[in-house]
């Protein structure tokens, strides 16, 4: 039985536990464009096609494409909705808010869009908290440092990376630029051969290198709390040199 059949049926078990139909799949919404660095070097008048994204574990009701273009998630049911291709080296533009306090969400980049014992994919997580969240996960009185938390970038489940700024495995930003909840967020993530560098509303403050996993699907993350984004764009660039074991498996 090779890995991709065993991954897949726990990824089929995993939605029949959740309730949830498995079927051929059609795009749940489209958001967002993708181009590429030539089209934006050369004369070409391609302003770029839409991005079409697919249901992993989440549900309809999760997900609403507004008139002005934004995407409003509630947060609700905890998963993920993918690309619908793989990427490897590409940089990502995206404006994101948090409408309630706390909330946590985020993008993760070269993942498998499979879920997890957590309902959440590997891959690399783009985190986007809110800035409240420290002050509502405060245990036994002691209230956990903010850390910059808000920008975090790290490794999930069989994905490894080494932290620019580590705080233990993760990698935080060495500057807090994050705006608080009803305020627009911008980052700028550039992904270029297993490395990430992240830039918050205007500067660069935290990256990865080495990551085992360097081409994958792109996932928003819905857990638990309403966000919203907007002006999300791909510009994919020239391709690097990676194998087998840094690609995750093609879904179909």
């Amino acid at each position: 039985m090779n890995s991709y059949f065993c991954r897949m049926m726990v990824f089929l078990c995993v939605l029949q536990a959740s309730g949830l139909t498995v079927c051929a799949q059609s795009p749940m919404f489209e958001f967002g464009k993708q181009t590429s660095f030539t089209n934006i070097t050369s004369d070409n008048k391609d302003r770029g096609t839409l991005l079409r994204w697919f249901d992993v574990n989440t549900s309809k009701e999760t997900w609403r494409v507004e008139k002005d273009g934004s995407l409003v998630c509630s947060g609700k049911p905890i998963g993920v909705v993918r690309s619908e291709r793989q990427y490897e080296n590409f940089i990502l533009h995206v404006e994101w808010k948090h409408n309630e306090p706390g909330g946590n969400s985020g993008v993760f980049v070269w993942s498998s869009a499979v879920p997890n014992e957590n309902r959440l994919p590997n891959g690399v997580e783009v985190q986007m908290l809110e800035l409240d969240w420290v002050n509502l996960n405060t245990r036994d009185g002691v209230k956990p440092p903010i850390a910059y938390v808000h920008g975090e970038l790290f490794g999930v489940a069989n994905v490894k990376t080494a932290a620019d700024n580590p705080r233990g495995e993760r990698s935080k930003s060495i500057e807090n630029r994050v705006k608080g909840k009803g305020e627009w967020n911008t980052y700028d993530v550039v992904c270029v051969d297993g490395v990430i560098k992240l830039s918050v509303n205007g500067k660069f403050v935290n990256g990865i290198s080495k990551s085992t996993q360097k081409k994958g699907y792109i996932c928003l993350e819905a857990e638990g709390a309403e966000i919203e984004f907007r002006n999300f764009k791909i510009i994919e660039l020239p391709p690097g040199v990676t194998n087998t074991e840094q690609t995750a498996e093609l879904l179909r």
